[in-house]
C-alpha cells in the first residue's frame, strides 16, 4: 500500500499525460510554452480569481506574494506554530520576522485569539511593525477566513494565504486560493494537485500586483521587454512539461478525484470513530476539505512511535506532520521567532498521526488501515 499513491492516477490518466508531453516536446518550448498560459487560465477559473501567475514551486510562490507587497525588514509576519517550514521561511528569507501564533486542536488551523494576542505583543513591544498574516489551509481544510479577515482589517494586515494543502477545498462556494488579499500553492507531486516535479502558482485580483509577481518571477524583467530588469527578482517559472501534465491532473481533480478524496475521508471516519481516545479530522459547518492528510491524534499516553512500528509491520505506510513546532526548528533558535507561547501545537506535535489517503484509495483498503490502526493502539 502507498501512502499517496501516484501510480494509480497514472495508470488511470497516462494516455492524456503521454499526449501533452509529447506536443511538448515535439513543439521544443520547454520555458514558458502555450500549456503554462492555458494551465493559468484554468487554475485562474476554478479558483475565482482575475489572475493565475504559475511559478517554479510553492515556496517561490509566498516568496514572489511578499516580496510584490513590499513586505520585509522591520516587519512582523505571524504564521501558524504548525506547518512546513516554508510558511515562515519565507518571510525571514525576505528580512521579516515570523512570529508564530498557535493552532486550534480540532482543525489544526489558526487560532484566532492566539493571533491578536501575538498582534497586541508585538505592537506593545513596538520592535516591529505588525503587517501580515500568513494562513495556512492545513490538510486540505480552509482556515477561519470570516474571523481572520475581520482581525487583518482591523489591525491593517496583509492577508497572505498559503494554500498549498488546500488546493480544492472551500467554504460554502468560495474556493481555497481565493480568501487572501494574494494567495499561494503548491504543485508538488504529494500535493491535492500535484505534477511531476516542482511547481506552484500565486492568485490575486489586483492587476497591479500579479503584474509584479510575473515580473519578480522572471528576474524582474520589464514586462515589455525580458532584456530590460526594472527590480530584482528571482528565476521561477513553471516549466512547460509540468503544466502540460498538470493540465489532465485539474480536470480529473475537478470531475472525480476531489469526491472521492471526501468519500475515503467519510469512510475512515466512520469506521475509526468507535475507537475511544482517538481524535479525528473536525470538518465545520459550510467547510469542505481537499483532505491533503487525513490526520488523527493518538489517545494520551500511546507510544506513536510503536504505533507506526505496528503498522508497518502490517505493511501499512504512516506519516508524522509534524514533529516540532515552527519556533522550535533549528533555523529560529535564539531570534525573536525562536519565542511562542504555543501550547496546542506543543501537545498535537507529540499525538498527530497521518494515514494513506488518496483519490484512488480503494474501500476494502480503508477497512484495512482501521482494522490495523485499531490492533496498534491496543
Amino acid at each position: 500500500m502507498e501512502f499517496r499513491d501516484l501510480n494509480r492516477q497514472y495508470r488511470k490518466l497516462h494516455t492524456s499525460i503521454n499526449e501533452r508531453i509529447a506536443e511538448v516536446i515535439s513543439s521544443a518550448h520547454f520555458i514558458s510554452g502555450e500549456p503554462v498560459t492555458i494551465l493559468e487560465q484554468a487554475l485562474a477559473e476554478y479558483v475565482g480569481t482575475r489572475h493565475c501567475i504559475s511559478c517554479g514551486n510553492g515556496t517561490d510562490a509566498i516568496t514572489i506574494a511578499l516580496m510584490a507587497y513590499g513586505v520585509g525588514v522591520g516587519d512582523a509576519v505571524f504564521v501558524p506554530d504548525f506547518t512546513f517550514f516554508s510558511s515562515g521561511e519565507c518571510p525571514a528569507g525576505v528580512g521579516a520576522v515570523p512570529v508564530f501564533v498557535d493552532v486550534r486542536r480540532d482543525t489544526y488551523n489558526m487560532d484566532v485569539s492566539s493571533l491578536e494576542k501575538a498582534i497586541e505583543h508585538v505592537k506593545a513591544e513596538g520592535r516591529l511593525k505588525p503587517r501580515a498574516v500568513v494562513t495556512v489551509d492545513l490538510f486540505g481544510l480552509p482556515a477561519e477566513y470570516d474571523v481572520i479577515r475581520s482581525v487583518c482589517d482591523r489591525y491593517g494586515l496583509l492577508l497572505l494565504e498559503d494554500g498549498a494543502q488546500g488546493f480544492g477545498g472551500r467554504i460554502g462556494k468560495q474556493k481555497c486560493c481565493s480568501f487572501g488579499d494574494i494567495s499561494t500553492t503548491s504543485f508538488f507531486p504529494a500535493k491535492p494537485l500535484g505534477c511531476y516535479g516542482d511547481g506552484g502558482a500565486v492568485f490575486t485580483d489586483d492587476d497591479k500586483i500579479a503584474a509584479l509577481c510575473r515580473s519578480i518571477a522572471v528576474h524582474g524583467k520589464n514586462a515589455d521587454d525580458k532584456y530590460d530588469n526594472v527590480r530584482l527578482g528571482m528565476n521561477s517559472r513553471l516549466d512547460t512539461l509540468q503544466a502540460a501534465i498538470l493540465i489532465p491532473k485539474l480536470r480529473a481533480f475537478r470531475e472525480y478525484e476531489l469526491e472521492a478524496v471526501n468519500q475515503a475521508a467519510e469512510r475512515y471516519t466512520e469506521l475509526l470513530s468507535d475507537i475511544e481516545g482517538l481524535r479525528l479530522p473536525v470538518m465545520p459547518d459550510g467547510y469542505y476539505s481537499s483532505w491533503a492528510q487525513y490526520t488523527v491524534q493518538i489517545p494520551d499516553g500511546t507510544d506513536r512511535d510503536a504505533v507506526q512500528r505496528r503498522m508497518k509491520e502490517a505493511g501499512i505506510p504512516t506519516m508524522v506532520y509534524y514533529k516540532k513546532p515552527m519556533h522550535r526548528q533549528g533555523a529560529f533558535y535564539g531570534t525573536r521567532s525562536g519565542e511562542a507561547d504555543c501550547p496546542v501545537t506543543e501537545d498535537i506535535c507529540d499525538k498527530v498521526l497521518c494515514l494513506p489517503i488518496h483519490p484512488y484509495l480503494e474501500a476494502g483498503e480503508i477497512e484495512v488501515v482501521a482494522q490495523e490502526l485499531r490492533k496498534a493502539l491496543w
